[in-house]
């Protein structure tokens, strides 16, 4: 094979501008444009007002499917954007797992399940206690965490007792499920989901609400921290959610109530503590049952 020689070839002149006349002015090279101003950060940083963010971003749901289980993720607070905060006292509970359905059933609040009637059983849509509680020795229990409807009654005064029994029987209540604990704190805990034939029915309980007959407590009124932080943080899938404390003056022991609607049923969750309950262990365990029926 005869080899062919080739010439290199010389570097390549690159064409250069014209240079300027002296005295003439540089031309103007373009800057970046300016970032944006940072917005300032609120002056009101109390963890008690951040609690909306913090479920938003802890409660992640993955669906699947229709019938499929739905998980709610908890993350840790460092893992979080913006929640790399100092502790606020709430309370650590375990993984949250929404139920699996049976086939072919609807997801509550589904397009063709509008009246949230839920197709999971009661229990499973009850809010697990949270890490370092010990079981409510007091909560009356029966099989599969049941309750009787005069031990859910046990939570108002006997005035009003036989008006709502029979309230129950005319209401349609099908059954009620109940969770109690401890905290080493001495905050005492009791969750009751009440299930309704129908969404209907919910909305006609007036054991819940401004107006309740709570045993030992003279008057309730609305939670004016609860109030402040919905408003701050402009949360409306929170409109089925009111919460209540028991107003001044108040005895040794504070009782609080939390009150949520969630289609076919009604949970109510009491809260109370010698000297006063802390609102954010409060809020987040309204919060997360409020969860676990939508």
């Amino acid at each position: 094979m005869t080899e062919q020689n080739t010439t290199p070839a010389g570097p390549e002149t690159v064409p250069q501008p014209p240079a300027a006349p002296v005295g003439a002015p540089l031309p103007s090279v373009p800057q970046p444009p300016a970032a944006p101003p940072v917005p300032a950060a609120p002056k009101d940083r109390r963890a008690l007002f951040a609690f909306l963010r913090w479920t938003a971003a802890v409660l992640v749901f993955g669906a699947v499917g229709t019938g499929v289980a739905y998980g709610l993720v908890r993350s840790e607070r460092t893992d979080l954007p913006g929640l790399a905060t100092r502790d606020d006292g709430r309370w650590t509970y375990p993984t949250l797992v929404k139920p699996t359905l049976p086939p072919g059933a609807a997801q509550p609040f589904a397009k063709d399940n509008p009246e949230g009637v839920h197709y999971a059983g009661l229990l499973q849509l009850l809010l697990p206690a949270p890490e370092g509680s010990t079981p409510d020795a007091g909560l009356k229990l029966e099989k599969d965490q049941k309750v009787s409807v005069d031990t859910f009654l046990e939570e108002y005064e006997s005035t009003v007792r036989a008006k709502m029994r029979q309230g129950f029987t005319d209401e349609g209540l099908r059954e009620i499920v109940a969770r109690g604990w401890t905290m080493p704190d001495g905050t005492r805990t009791r969750v009751y989901l009440l299930r309704f034939h129908s969404s209907g029915f919910v909305d006609t309980f007036e054991g819940c609400g401004i107006n309740m007959n709570l045993d030992g407590v003279n008057r309730i009124e609305g939670d004016s921290a609860w109030s402040k932080a919905k408003n701050a943080q402009e949360a409306p899938d929170l409109a089925d959610v009111s919460l209540f404390t028991e107003a001044a003056p108040v005895g040794d022991e504070q009782l609080v109530a939390g009150c949520v609607k969630g289609g076919d049923v009604q949970a109510v969750v009491f809260q109370s503590r010698k000297g006063e309950v802390a609102p954010v262990p409060f809020h987040q365990t309204v919060i997360l049952q409020d969860q676990l029926l939508h």
